[in-house]
């Protein structure tokens, strides 16, 4: 499907969209972070909005594994933002959208699909899923920019969370730097893209107190911490100035979990039927 085609399935009224995006921005607080119980569908997304929670964030994990994909970019962008875009239309509140690494797409055309499916804010990181590695911050601050300038021009006021993935990348290769020892990276990338329009940035798989506490006092606006078990608890991410608290994939990893401990009560057929 093209972004043409999206455009025209889904459409958000302008000034619909401006205030959801300007509600989005301003729940970013420090001290009194937004709370985030990332959906995967429809219908977990209208259970977010029954529990009152205000804002619907999607999570990429959760969408593509409902679709019959992995995470990380393995799923056709085209059918993630038409999911994104059914969840959109089915709530009243914002709703920002898991978007990746931006699908590849030119900046023009990623802020035309979110637009037209009306998000009022999306994710945006940077590693490269072709290679699986982490993307030149330089660079990757240009391409933010590029995005915050488009949507500028069109005069849509996304709300862009920019997710670093210093401490994910150092996990997965291995590496025994401590995550205090990767605080100085991780900032820098910080003020780089908050430079380039980024509205929050997320330092995902940040969990240590002492290395998030010195990430967040530092850091150049607001911050998204991703609430995974090691994570402090809620009460102490207050504490320490966090704007944001989203839980990614978790839910729908639990919930799904909830639904195999479902099935073992279910009587299965006999085998020869």
């Amino acid at each position: 499907m093209s972004t043409h085609d999206l455009a025209d399935r889904f459409v958000t009224a302008p000034t619909d969209l401006e205030s959801r995006c300007d509600r989005l921005r301003s729940l970013h607080v420090p001290g009194t972070p937004l709370v985030l119980p990332n959906a995967w569908d429809v219908a977990s997304a209208r259970a977010v909005v029954a529990a009152s929670f205000p804002v619907v964030a999607t999570t990429s994990m959760g969408v593509a594994a409902s679709l019959g994909y992995e995470d990380h970019e393995r799923a056709p962008s085209e059918e993630m933002l038409s999911a994104a875009a059914r969840i959109a239309g089915a709530v009243e509140v914002p709703v920002t959208v898991d978007a990746e690494a931006g699908y590849g797409m030119e900046p023009a055309d990623l802020v035309a699909a979110l637009k037209s499916l009306g998000a009022a804010g999306c994710n945006l990181e940077d590693t490269n899923h072709a290679t699986d590695e982490l993307r030149d911050p330089v660079e990757h601050a240009a391409w933010l920019r590029a995005v915050r300038e488009v949507a500028s021009d069109r005069s849509y006021a996304l709300v862009i969370n920019a997710r670093i993935d210093v401490f994910v990348a150092a996990l997965a290769s291995g590496s025994d730097a401590s995550q205090a020892e990767l605080v100085g990276e991780a900032l820098r990338r910080a003020h780089a893209y908050t430079e380039a329009g980024a509205d929050c940035v997320f330092p995902i798989g940040l969990w240590e107190r002492d290395a998030l506490a010195a990430f967040v006092s530092q850091a150049p606006g607001p911050v998204n911490v991703l609430r995974i078990p090691p994570a402090p608890p809620h009460a102490e991410l207050t504490e320490l100035g966090v704007a944001r608290v989203s839980y990614g994939g978790l839910l729908h990893h639990d919930a799904i979990e909830q639904f195999s401990r479902l099935l073992e009560s279910v009587p299965a057929a006999p085998a020869d039927q």
